[in-house]
């Protein structure tokens, strides 16, 4: 058995789609112009598809922040934060992220995906149970692979499916900590946060929720989904990252719970990776101020959702189940899908495609995130150019469908 036979249909499904010549899992961005274009294959594209929510990787302050911190403190840390990787600013930023939350404790991984991992797998072992939705991040699934707690599934942002796995937990020993994201990464939902709380409560279980995609464009000061639903008090631990609506990288945890600190000595992916660079740390603070200083970025962002989303659902595109910074596209299957994602790309609009084994539930779709620097003007070219290719191939009424090649211009 060789090493990569195991990944043999994966593998198959991967060569039908680059022997299209159309492969969208390798683009690059030979030239990013600001938050909303860039050059791709040469020619200028509009960007639709970057999770750049505020548009702030091109705001001058947070610009000009990282550049004086290079200046000031050099390229980077050399060391992870239990060693020489802990700065004042990455103390400074800690605390002013719990401050941001109203929280007592907060802890800056170099990754988002490295904060899921860690916390998860680090918070429950064994004889603890792990109850996750089923549309969970691909960081949630991997850290039940690092827990030897019992990991259970419910149906995506059902309560009542929690509700009857926790029933069925009855009084086992163990803790239960339960997994909620504020907005889910491919359809743009949002949890039913109230609700799935309250469950939580009645069968004493602990709740973590990653705000991923949620930071910046919920809630009355931009806290996410705990703060819009009014349970950020009821939330024993927030995760978020900065790769999106902050424009960096790096994510975040922040809790009340009084032992909090130990996670700083047990967490594997805080305590043995490379601390943040002093520049993306300097960024990231001063994208946090701009988040609190200017609320008018996450009005915008939200008539632009409205833009969009309202323009396509117009035109008889299947759209996910609710308004928000993510807005996918349901497409009947992969290679229509890839298909449909390459005739954007020729006619100069960069989107996602996401297709099995990546989706819930096996579906195909066009994956676009809005930012707050779009234009009314380029949103509404994206729905008339949307359009144009959908009824070319048959995905909405207008003209007879037609057979897709992916790749084919």
């Amino acid at each position: 058995m060789g090493l990569f036979d195991r990944h043999a249909g994966l593998l198959e499904a991967y060569r039908d789609v680059r022997t299209t010549g159309a492969d969208p899992f390798q683009i690059r961005m030979e030239r990013v112009l600001s938050p909303t274009e860039a050059v791709i294959n040469g020619r200028k594209t509009l960007l639709v598809g970057t999770n750049n929510y505020f548009g702030l990787t091109f705001d001058p302050s947070c610009m000009e922040a990282a550049i004086e911190a290079i200046r000031a403190e050099g390229t980077g840390t050399t060391g992870s934060r239990i060693a020489n990787g802990s700065y004042s600013e990455h103390v400074f930023l800690e605390e002013e992220i719990a401050a941001f939350y109203g929280k007592k404790h907060c802890m800056v991984f170099t990754t988002g995906y490295q904060a899921n991992l860690g916390v998860i797998s680090t918070l429950v072992g064994q004889g603890d149970h792990l109850l996750i939705d089923a549309d969970s991040h691909a960081s949630i699934y991997d850290a039940c692979k690092m827990t030897q707690a019992e990991v259970v599934r419910f149906k995506h942002n059902d309560p009542s499916s929690l509700e009857s796995r926790l029933r069925r937990l009855g009084d086992k020993p163990g803790n239960k900590l339960v997994i909620l994201e504020g907005i889910y990464s491919m359809l743009g939902d949002s949890a039913p946060l109230k609700e799935f709380v309250e469950v939580c409560k009645k069968y004493g279980a602990y709740v973590l929720v990653d705000e991923a995609h949620s930071l910046g464009a919920l809630g009355e000061t931009g806290r996410g989904l705990c703060e819009s639903t009014g349970v950020l008090d009821d939330c024993h631990f927030i995760v978020g990252t900065f790769s999106k609506t902050l424009g960096a990288i790096g994510g975040y945890c922040v809790s009340n719970d009084p032992d909090f600190d130990i996670l700083r000595v047990t967490v594997r992916s805080y305590m043995f990776t490379a601390s943040l660079p002093p520049s993306i740390v300097a960024s990231v603070r001063q994208a946090l101020r701009v988040v609190k200083a200017r609320p008018e970025l996450r009005k915008q962002l939200w008539d632009n959702v409205a833009t969009l989303y309202d323009g396509l659902a117009a035109q008889g595109f299947k759209l996910g189940p609710e308004h928000g910074p993510v807005v996918g596209v349901h497409l009947p299957d992969r290679m229509l899908a890839i298909g449909f994602w390459r005739a954007m790309l020729d006619a100069g609009i960069y989107v996602n495609v996401a297709v099995p084994p990546a989706t819930p539930n096996g579906v195909s779709l066009l994956r676009c995130s809005v930012c707050a620097a779009h234009t009314p003007e380029q949103l509404q070219h994206m729905v008339e150019v949307m359009t144009g290719i959908g009824r070319q191939l048959g995905v909405i009424s207008g003209a007879p469908k037609l057979r897709v090649v992916a790749g084919s211009r």
